[in-house]
């Protein structure tokens, strides 16, 4: 799968099923945290300690790491701090539609063709 480019991200980590042994019997590109750590940010200690330690986690198995949930300045300063390397959330945006993504993306079309 990987030599057709699919790449496979660990969904809410840090919750439920999600587990720090998937870590070791499965190879995963990314770690998504999830939402609940986010939302103690930026002064929850417990949040700062799992965010961080996740983040680093990451970084030393090569992955890399999305922050869920971000709808603050204030969490987007923070999970940059704490070594987040992609963050989603209201902040960023709001889900959208199809239609309304491909809308979005239009103005790039060339260029997104270009590196495909």
């Amino acid at each position: 799968m990987r030599a057709l480019g699919v790449r496979i991200s660990l969904d809410d980590f840090g919750t439920g099923y999600s587990s720090l042994s998937y870590l070791r019997s499965f190879p995963f590109d990314k770690i998504k945290i999830d939402r609940s750590f986010i939302s103690g940010l930026p002064h929850g200690a417990d949040s700062i300690a799992i965010v961080g330690a996740v983040a680093s986690l990451a970084k030393n198995l090569k992955m890399t790491t999305t922050a869920e949930g971000v709808e603050t300045l204030e969490q987007l300063e923070q999970v940059r701090l704490l070594g987040c390397s992609e963050m989603q959330g209201h902040l960023i945006s709001p889900a959208v539609s199809l239609a309304k993504l491909t809308a979005l993306l239009e103005p790039y079309q060339e260029q997104l063709a270009k590196t495909a």
